[in-house]
């Protein structure tokens, strides 16, 4: 191996991240990984080695696949709340089975809208909303579909739900991950999710296990 181009393990990690998400970006030609690269570049305090980690990717592709396999890929306006990074968005942004107008990554961190919309540059449709959830006006905007994947992290579920027009299509996730502290809504089964949301309507429901929990997912309408 030649001594100059041997990695540095003195080196933050940062650099070597942004080096090695480059390279993939260039083999794969993969807009989404360049965007993830600039990410660590421009926005250093970012947790995104948490956001773009493999159990969080599994848990968003397990969504984005079961989405489009129910309810297909035609989307007039999508709202994900507790956005974050916005990783989700960009996943169903970057996927050519579907069609959306316009995505909204909503999340009450105002520390993240940047770093949401490093990740979906360019992406038409796509916006970083800072808002809280309980504040929004759901039967104005009229969203086609309502994301929310931390359900774990809501203190009432079915109360939140209520806010929704009726009919409204929903994609929700929780987990069984009580030994997390922030995580205040856990839930023991898909079942006990199913009773927790008790939405008028289900099309999909269904587990993913991991190796230290097991995420739960309905897909359906309130």
């Amino acid at each position: 191996m030649d001594q100059n181009n041997r990695i540095d393990a003195t080196v933050d990690w940062r650099e070597n991240a942004f080096d090695l998400t480059r390279g993939i970006a260039a083999y794969t030609q993969s807009g989404l990984v360049g965007r993830l690269a600039k990410i660590i570049a421009k926005h250093p305090d970012a947790d995104i080695a948490n956001a773009f980690n493999h159990k969080q990717v599994a848990c968003k592709m397990w969504a984005r696949d079961e989405l489009f396999n129910t309810c297909g890929g035609a989307f007039q306006r999508i709202w994900v709340l507790g956005g974050w990074y916005g990783v989700l968005a960009a996943m169903l942004l970057d996927d050519a089975r579907f069609d959306i107008s316009q995505i909204d990554s909503i999340d009450i961190d105002e520390d993240v809208a940047a770093v949401a919309e490093t990740m979906n540059k360019d992406a038409p449709g796509f916006r970083a909303v800072t808002a809280d959830m309980y504040a929004l006006d759901y039967a104005s905007a009229t969203p086609d579909l309502v994301v929310n994947t931390s359900c774990e992290h809501i203190a009432d579920v079915r109360g939140w739900l209520d806010m929704l027009p009726k009919g409204t299509k929903v994609l929700l996730q929780s987990n069984d991950y009580f030994a997390e502290p922030t995580h205040i809504n856990c839930v023991e089964s898909q079942q006990a999710f199913e009773q927790l949301a008790r939405l008028a309507d289900i099309r999909f429901s269904g587990t993913l296990p991991q190796k230290k929990y097991n995420r739960f997912m309905l897909i359906g309408s309130v």
